[in-house]
């Protein structure tokens, strides 16, 4: 049935548009359409008929061209499939109106032609873009449909591991069959408090929504969780219940959130079985309603049940089993308790095994036993009903194994002595005999007798079954009751939290009775779930103040109507239930005569008369009405339970006794073998009265009752939903199967709230985020200063259509569809815009390059061609040079040619000329005499003509070579000239040149070839020439050799004889020598042999000596490897102890103030103001009381914590510690017990005073008497006391005599000290009147009423006292007394009002300075804090110069009127010296001279020295408790503390300590260092939560250490004291004890702070970490559904990363102020960052919106400037920015490449400070935030997962961010003096001194 709800008018008529709505055929997939006429203002939309296997998915049309811009090629659409169900495709060409087919490619690349409908023309549902698909809530996708739906869900599961999905404002869950990380502790923690928009879906985010609800709206809450069997509802129904156990805790000591989370195990014990589809299936619904008080914390629960399958209990099919209670007991029915109760094998009972299933894998049935009877134990069900339960139990089970035999046709027999039986009876204390008679025979009564009816052994065996079945119900309602009683709660319940865990819509091959139930309850449900959406749709559009518009949606009222209306389906069953012979056949045809052809939505089956059809919401069922009326009548035979009744089991008769008077919310069904068989659970009580009717009401009727109560209680609460999606039938982990679960989401109405979101404005967007996302879209002058009215004018432009979106008040609205259509448009102008930026990229790097080119070339060319002139200048060069050389070398040449011409020409000469002279000296000799003279002169005449003929041919040679010469050097000239010439002129024409070269250079090459045959000439001429020569030499050397031979010959046959004789005497010596040879090469073999064996052994030794070496050096290598890696491992264990230990103490710091706040409450009960007074000691302070208080840590609890360092505790020392501390926590809760008692005992004392309250006024009568008569007393005696002081200051004044005036008179101090003891004991009383006074004067007060009746009480209180003083004279002395006083007192208050008023007006200037003394350091440290490192130190030191020299003048001023005072004193001295002089002088005459010697002289005036201070500290033992209130209890920080020095307070203790261990008074150092001890305690306490008040006393306790330490007297701590400090070390006492005490009191004031830090930043740091955008513009704004996120623009109220830097400055400054430590600085500065990055890392891994590029960039940059803090503050070596370490490598993998190999590689070696959890989970949550980013592919997460497998790191997916270091305390010796410490008067410590 569709039907039309009327939200409100439209303003104008809606156009005509084609609605269509597309039937999906879940068979065959059709496709049909149907167009909507216009619709007029108030006209209806007409209705459509559906089909329950279809599904209607409506679509608003778009315009033409919307439709041509959005179908274009490569859009992708969805096109359906019977296989994938929906299968996605792309377009491969634009879509144009007309066109019947559309051309589509497949994902696997396969071309297909899609038709589309002829008459509809319906085009293919459109794809969303990939930056909304895996989007957290289904409603932010902008096309609505199922294949979005149901794509986004399975990219969820299987992409990205996400099991939750929000769809509007349901929670879709689907069961990953596998164990889920996400849901420990950390998780709870990490949800607790979020917004449910700001953090990844979850069933904790459900949960945390409606317990905020609950506390922020006051209206109770329902998450109701639904689905079918297997889909994990009872796990999420768990999960939520524990979600507030965890987050609300108990209001009271009992635990009770352990209590709800322990009825878990009992009841899936007793409710859930083995099916087919779940290991743990739920066979009942149910509804616990968890009760909070006003502080909305758990107080209690209650559980309503329905529908227990109770036919389980006697049938099972196929590979399921029965409830696991049964296996249980049968896996433990060797335990000896089990004993008596005859149990077995489950394979041996008919009720367990049926199913052949006995066992379920990974289950142990035994220890699930045990877990059950530890929740039974822990709610209250003691070990005897545990028995009596199971004996039930066993009792069912055996008698399941009862067995029939027939004795005829309708009569049938128990076994004699049936073994099964007999135990039967004996379990449950029944008769034998009357048990098998009535299971065999039932009674039948009429009007007039009774008779006895045997049954047919079928009929007993349904009644065994009906008796067990009815057995084991009632036994269930009867748990749930003591569940219940268990869970009520003791406090009234201030609101509730119910948690709906119920069957989804069923429907099988066979559906029945139980089928018919579960689908009509969650017909009533859907109703209620559209009822809610459309409310919530109501409230959105009046809140934003938006027309209302129609919304067409299934209304299933009509399908309700059929079921339960009058005459309805259940009317018509419950009145043949009343017919005599009423049937299942009968029923079938009024059904049939009833509502067939007159009712849509029943029909009837072609081929069965025995059934019916019911279109309900989801899908068509049809319903078997074989054993309807067996089952809605549910019939028990009551004889038998007579029997039961009569039981002497007490139990038994307990489950039955209110049969009678209350409906049994357990009744029994029928027998039958169907396989299910369910009924309904009511566990509140029945109205008194309705006995006899009730008890006849059908199961029907009592189903529609209290599903009709259930309603009630939903429609009271603000419900949310969780809908559990089953993926598959196999159970395998991440395995989707697309048509299992698109048949759940139909059946559970997601998909309906998607259509009814569709069908509205699904999109909804703020004005700020719209505008901050489509920015893009818009021009400058679009721009204006009212966001609101840009996105209108924007918006306008963009879509034409104004029907397709709203604006309301704070956002626009949209129509499904126009977000992707503004989307793509975006995409498109960022695309243009980024090929704009492209070109003009690529642009100007084409130009950059061509310019970087062109100058490289210009630049090349430049020393190309320089290079080029050079090398040409270098020829240049060359070339003329090579022309000098040549010139020269030819010169040189031709010299020397000339030179061996004339040599060679001088040498024939001579040789001719020899030649002929010897010819002609033989001529000579032969002629003699006759030649000598033609010797003579023709010699003459040769000689003369040889010189004539020389000369002229050496002139001739001249001449010739000057010639040649000159023709040369022309030649030359005329070349060089000519080159020259021609370079210049003709540049061309050295290629002619040379060409000339070359002939030059081959004429060259010739005549140096014949110069080279001519010199061949020459030397075979000179070589003939000495042949010759050397032949006639030879024949001359022959001659003469030939004469030495002869005397040679003679020498050498001498020398033969000689050497023949030297060869005999060398053979004899070689002999000799070669038998020494022999016997030396013998022995040097010997040896040789002997060096090689010791050579061998040497060679061992030395390889065994290496071998030895390097297995030393080996171990050497591995002990050093050991010593590291145990030295890590022993510094890991310190840290772990250190941990530990200081866990302890926190822990301890935790109960002793748990211990002190109960103490106090004690105190403050125990101190109620009673009538009456009690006097108090005039001496008593009143804030003694106040401030006083002793130690809880007595010696014997000091043991533990007196202790060495961390570094030096064992394990043991740990254990003990921990048992003491055990015991300690044992003490004080007994502590806690009495104090509790006491308070009672008191508060009966005060009730029993107040009963008493009459008597009072005779008692405060009488204690007035006392008081009057008191004060009368001391009244007298003072006037006694004045009277004698007055007397004796009169005797003084008459008697003059000198001897007794005199100042050193024995008498004059006499006097002088009773005068003294006088005035001391007259102050006493006066302040014993005064307190008298002030008393009278509040009981006075105190005793008058406030009634008028009361003030005669008073008159004639006041007559009494007047009449009991019955003498007139003691009234009258009385009354005298009272005016004197009066007048003293007056006199008193007007002397102290004037020194008040005084002292008040020097207060108030010196506060006026003060002030402005601290505005004035305020502004210098702000001014200094803006200035640079170095100039902030000069500017403080010159601060503190003229600091100091004010302070300087200041106190010169005083000392000069110091100076003055003391010279009038001294002047005045004089005179009374003068006076008492003159007395003496007349004194001297009386007296002796030998009392002149005792007596002195006269007074001399002695000048003081100035005090040499030792650094003590003096105070009366009275005045501890002032001085621990005055230095600790009211010190502030923030006023007088700002201007000591740091650690002063430390100081002064710390010298009061030193003068106690100076008098050797162990006493006051204990009670002294006792008092300072909880002093700190007791203000940190107080005032702990703030920042300054922590940090000032851990940097003072820090001290205070560091003092005990330094003057301990220990070497260790003396090495840095200067001769002085070690000179005021202890002396006495040894303060180790208390130095540890001290460490343990600085570890607590250390977690103290961390804890206050972590407070204040908690609230900043996801702000402005995460969601705050540094770098504007970085990261878009997604689209997003319902549940909205935080924005990330800042608004006023958001905190950003300046508030954070800000924080950390005021954080150090206030540290650094207090003059904490510096090493303790850094680690509480590490501890703060380690907060900041484990809080940012933690929400990153929990929010898929915030894992993406842009964002890694965010936390990146904002890292840099904590970094940069770091650097500011010389805090890098602090350990902090390594704490930071996983947040910059989260950072770093959202924005690194991610798909290939090497990118896998890169991450894992970069990635090693994130556990692998936490990378595979950063990869399955990244997500682009536009169409440019891609998304990371589950192959490259399989590639990580592979990588990372062999990493042994925590399983644990988030940080700790409750983690604290543990902190250490490094010795700091201070430089300070301590006798240069000064005490301001501030402190008002004006009553201990210096010493």
């Amino acid at each position: 049935m569709t039907s039309v709800v009327l939200l409100g008018k439209p303003e104008r008529e809606i156009p005509k548009l084609p609605y269509e709505i597309v039937y999906t055929n879940t068979r065959d997939m059709e496709i049909c359409s149907m167009e909507i006429e216009p619709i007029l203002p108030g006209k209806e939309i007409p209705a459509a008929s559906e089909s329950a296997e279809n599904l209607c998915c409506w679509r608003y049309g778009m315009e033409i061209d919307v439709l041509e811009y959005m179908y274009v090629k490569y859009a992708r659409v969805w096109i359906p499939d019977p296989e994938e169900v929906w299968k996605s495709a792309e377009l491969l060409k634009d879509y144009k109106p007309g066109d019947k087919v559309l051309q589509l490619r497949l994902e696997e690349g396969k071309d297909l032609e899609y038709s589309l409908d002829p008459k509809t023309k319906e085009l293919p549902p459109l794809r969303n873009p990939d930056i909304l698909v895996g989007e957290n809530d289904l409603t932010a996708l902008s096309y609505l449909h199922e294949p979005a739906v149901l794509h986004n869900l399975k990219v969820r599961f299987i992409d990205s591991k996400l099991i939750y999905t929000y769809c509007g404002i349901v929670l879709v869950a689907i069961n990953p069959y596998e164990q889920l990380p996400i849901y420990g502790e950390d998780i709870i923690n990490a949800y607790s408090g979020q917004n449910m928009g700001d953090m990844d879906p979850h069933i904790f985010a459900v949960a945390e929504e409606a317990y905020k609800q609950m506390a922020r709206d006051e209206r109770n809450q329902s998450i109701i969780v639904s689905g079918e069997s297997g889909a994990g509802k009872t796990v999420s129904a768990k999960y939520a219940m524990r979600y507030f156990a965890t987050v609300s805790g108990s209001a009271s000591e009992a635990n009770v959130e352990e209590k709800v989370l322990a009825s878990n195990p009992i009841m899936e014990s007793i409710g859930n079985a083995k099916t087919t589809r779940n290991d743990n299936s739920s066979r009942f619904g149910k509804y616990i309603e968890i009760g909070f008080d006003k502080r909305y914390r758990i107080i209690g629960a209650n559980m309503r049940t329905y529908l227990l399958e109770k036919s389980r209990v006697v049938f099972q099919a196929e590979e399921e089993r029965n409830y696991h209670i049964f296996y249980q007991l049968c896996a433990s029915a060797a335990l000896p308790e089990f004993k008596t109760l005859r149990l077995g094998s489950a394979n041996y009972f008919h009720y367990t095994k049926q199913g052949g299933s006995p066992v379920i894998d990974g289950v142990d049935d035994a220890k699930e036993m045990v877990n059950t009877r530890q929740a039974c134990t822990l709610l209250g069900i003691s070990d005897s009903y545990q028995m009596g339960i199971f004996r039930i139990l066993a009792g069912i089970l055996h008698l399941g194994n009862v067995e029939f035999a027939s004795r005829d046709s309708d009569s049938c027999t128990v076994p004699t002595k049936h073994e099964p039986l007999i135990i039967f009876c004996d379990l449950m204390g029944v008769e034998y005999e009357e048990m098998a008679h009535w299971l065999c025979h039932r009674k039948l009564a009429t009007a007039t007798e009774t008779y006895i009816k045997p049954i047919s052994k079928l009929h007993a065996i349904n009644a065994r079954d009906a008796l067990a079945k009815h057995i084991y119900a009632n036994l269930f309602n009867w748990i749930v009751d003591h569940v219940n009683k268990a869970l009520h709660a003791t406090v009234k319940q201030h609101s509730f939290i119910g948690v709906l865990d119920i069957y989804g819509f069923e429907t099988f091959e066979i559906n029945s009775f139980e089928q018919f139930c579960i689908n009509y309850a969650n017909e009533k449900l859907q109703q209620q779930f559209n009822m809610h959406v459309f409310k919530l749709e109501q409230e959105e559009y009046m809140k934003e103040q938006i027309p209302w518009t129609l919304i067409d949606f299934y209304d299933n009222q009509p399908c309700i109507n059929l079921i339960e209306a009058k005459m309805g389906i259940l009317d018509l069953l419950d009145e043949e239930c009343k017919m005599p012979k009423g049937s299942d056949d009968s029923w079938a045809q009024k059904l049939y005569n009833t509502h067939l052809n007159k009712c849509a939505l029943f029909e009837k089956p072609r081929l069965s008369n025995k059934a019916f059809i019911i279109k309900h919401f989801a899908d068509k069922v049809e319903y078997q009405c074989e054993g309807f009326l067996e089952k809605n009548k549910d019939t028990v035979y009551e004889e038998q339970i007579k029997v039961l009744k009569s039981s002497k089991f007490k139990l038994l008769p307990e489950l039955f006794q209110d049969e009678e008077k209350v409906l049994s919310p357990t009744s029994a069904t029928p027998s039958g073998r169907v396989p299910l068989s369910r009924m309904p659970i009511k566990p509140a009580k029945a109205r008194p009265g309705q006995a006899s009717k009730e008890h006849k009401k059908t199961v029907g009727h009592q189903f529609r009752n209290s599903l009709h109560l259930l309603m009630e209680t939903l429609n009271a609460t603000t419900p949310h939903y969780v809908r559990c999606i089953k993926p598959n039938d196999f159970k395998f982990p991440f395995t989707f199967d697309e048509k299992r679960a698109v048949q759940q989401l139909r059946a559970c109405g997601v998909l309906e709230t998607i259509r009814i979101s569709a069908a509205g404005f699904p999109s909804r967007w703020t004005y700020q985020e719209f505008f901050s996302r489509y920015r893009v879209l818009m021009k400058q002058r679009d721009v204006l200063g009212d966001r609101k009215q840009t996105c209108k004018n924007v918006l306008e432009k963009l879509i034409q259509d104004k029907d397709k979106y709203q604006f309301g008040k704070t956002k626009i609205f949209f129509r499904a569809g126009q977000v992707a259509y503004l989307e793509k448009i975006r995409a498109d102008k960022l695309r243009a815009a980024c090929i704009r930026i492209q070109k003009t990229i690529r642009g100007w790097l084409m130009r950059k390059k061509y310019v970087r080119m062109r100058k490289a070339a210009i630049t090349i060319q430049r020393h190309v061609r320089g290079y080029q002139a050079r090398c040409y200048a270098k020829f240049l060069r060359r070339t003329r040079a090579a022309i000098t050389i040549q010139k020269f070398q030819r010169m040189y040449v031709v010299r020397k040619r000339y030179q061996c011409m004339r040599d060679a020409t001088i040498a024939l000469q001579a040789l001719l000329r020899g030649y002929m002279v010897r010819n002609k000296y033989q001529m000579m000799l032969r002629e003699h005499k006759s030649v000598v003279i033609q010797k003579h002169v023709r010699g003459w005449l040769a000689r003369r003509r040889y010189g004539r003929t020389l000369r002229a041919i050496v002139y001739l040679q001249c001449c010739y070579r000057r010639m040649m010469a000159k023709r040369e050097l022309k030649k030359l000239k005329i070349e060089a000239r000519s080159v020259e010439r021609y370079k210049k002129l003709h540049i061309g024409l050295e290629n002619k040149i040379m060409q000339l070269q070359r002939k030059i250079d081959e004429q060259n090459k010739e005549y140096k070839s014949l110069l080279e045959k001519m010199s061949s000439l020459e030397i075979t001429y000179s070589t003939e020439t000495e042949k010759l020569r050397s032949d006639v030499e030879r024949l001359r050397m022959s001659e003469e050799e030939a004469k030495n031979a002869t005397n040679r010959v003679i020498s050498l046959q001498e020398e033969i004889a000689k050497l023949r004789r030297e060869l005999h005497q060398t053979q004899s010596e070689k002999k000799s020598i070669e038998e020494w040879a022999d016997k030396y090469k013998h022995e040097t073999e010997q040896l040789v042999s002997e060096l090689k064996e010791q050579n061998s052994l040497l060679e061992r030794e030395k390889e065994e000596h290496r071998r030895i070496h390097d297995q030393a050096r080996e171990i050497t290598e591995s002990m050093e490897k050991k010593l590291v890696e145990e030295t890590k491992q022993l510094e890991l264990d310190l840290n772990d102890e250190r941990l530990r230990y200081q866990n302890l103490l926190n822990e301890f710091s935790r109960l002793e103030e748990r211990y002190d706040d109960l103490k106090d409450e004690m105190n403050l009960m125990v101190s109620i103001p009673k009538p009456g007074h009690k006097r108090t000691d005039s001496t008593h302070s009143s804030n003694e009381s106040e401030y006083t208080f002793s130690s809880e840590i007595t010696e014997a609890e000091d043991l533990p914590l007196r202790m060495e360092e961390p570094s030096e505790k064992k394990a043991p020392l740990d254990m003990s510690l921990f048992l003491k501390l055990q015991k300690r926590v044992s003490e004080l809760e007994q502590e806690k017990q009495s104090l509790q008692d006491e308070l009672d005992r008191k508060e009966e004392q005060a009730l029993r005073a107040k009963a008493k309250e009459e008597e009072r006024p005779p008692i405060r009568g009488a204690e007035l008497e006392y008081e009057s008569l008191k004060r009368q007393e001391l009244e007298s005696e003072n006037k006694k006391l004045k009277n004698e002081l007055n007397e004796l200051q009169k005797a003084l004044t008459e008697t003059r005599a000198p001897e007794v005036t005199a100042p050193g008179a024995p008498a004059y101090r006499v006097l002088l000290d009773q005068l003294t003891s006088v005035s001391e004991e007259l102050e006493v009383r006066k302040e014993e009147v005064l307190i008298l006074r002030s008393q009278l004067v509040s009981q006075k007060e105190a005793i008058q009423p406030k009634e008028d009746k009361n003030t005669m009480t008073d008159a004639t209180i006041l007559l009494e006292d007047v009449q009991k003083m019955k003498d007139k004279g003691e009234i009258a002395q009385a009354y005298i007394g009272l005016k004197e006083t009066n007048r003293l007192l007056e006199s008193q208050l007007q002397s102290q009002k004037k020194s008040h008023e005084n002292e008040l007006e020097s207060l108030r200037g010196e506060i006026q300075s003060l002030k402005e003394e601290n505005n004035r350091q305020q502004q210098l440290l702000a001014q200094n804090l803006q200035l640079p490192p170095e100039a902030r130190i000069e500017a403080s030191l010159q601060h503190e110069i003229t600091r100091l020299t004010n302070e300087n003048l200041d106190l010169m001023e005083q000392l000069e009127k110091q100076d003055k005072t003391v010279r009038k004193l001294k002047k005045q001295l004089k005179v009374f010296a003068k006076k008492i002089g003159e007395l003496e002088v007349g004194q001297m005459e009386n007296i002796s001279p030998g009392q002149i010697i005792d007596e002195p002289i006269r007074p001399v005036n002695i000048p003081r020295k100035e005090k040499d201070f030792q650094g003590m500290l003096e105070y009366k033992k009275e005045d501890e408790q002032k001085l621990v209130k005055n230095l600790i209890l009211e010190l502030k920080p923030r006023g007088v503390a700002v201007n000591l020095i740091p650690g002063l307070p430390a100081y002064i203790l710390f010298m009061c300590v030193r003068h106690a261990d100076y008098l050797n008074d162990d006493q006051k150092v204990r009670s002294l260092l006792t008092s300072t001890i909880n002093g700190i305690k007791k203000v940190l306490k107080k005032r702990g939560d703030d920042f300054e008040t922590v940090s000032f006393w851990l940097s003072n306790t820090c001290r205070f250490l560091h003092c005990l330490k330094q003057y301990s007297g220990e070497e260790g701590f003396m090495k840095h004291n200067t001769p002085r400090q070690n000179e005021h070390c202890l002396t006495n006492f040894d303060l180790a004890e208390y130095r540890q005490v001290l460490s343990d009191l600085a570890i607590q004031i250390y977690q103290q702070l961390v804890r206050v830090l972590e407070n204040i930043l908690q609230p900043m740091i996801v702000s402005g970490m995460l969601e705050h955008e540094t770098i504007q513009g970085v990261s878009g704004v997604k689209p997003t559904g319902l549940r909205k996120r935080t924005s990330s623009i800042a608004d006023e109220g958001t905190y950003t990363l300046d508030s954070i830097i800000r924080q950390l400055n005021s954080f150090h400054s206030v540290m650094c102020q207090h003059g904490m430590d510096p090493e303790l600085i850094k680690q509480v500065v590490k501890q703060m960052f380690y907060i900041i990055g484990a809080v940012t890392l933690n929400n990153l891994l929990l929010r898929k919106d915030m894992c993406s590029w842009s964002k890694g960039m965010q936390i990146r940059y904002n890292v840099s400037q904590l970094e940069e803090w770091l650097r500011d503050k010389n805090l890098m070596n602090s350990g902090a920015k390594e704490t930071l370490e996983p947040l910059i490598q989260a950072a770093q993998l959202l924005q690194v490449k991610k798909k290939t190999d090497e990118d896998a590689e890169a991450i894992c070696s970069m990635c090693n400070a994130l556990t692998t959890a936490q990378i595979v989970k950063v990869l399955n949550l990244y997500t682009p935030v536009n169409e440019f980013e891609e998304r990371v592919l589950v192959s490259f997460i399989r590639t990580i997962q592979v990588r990372l497998r062999d990493r042994k790191d925590s399983p644990q997916l988030l940080m700790d961010a409750k983690h604290i270091f543990p902190v250490t305390f490094p010795f700091n010796p201070s430089s300070l003096a301590l006798e240069t410490i000064q005490i301001p008067a501030s402190l008002g410590l004006g009553f201990i001194s210096r010493v």
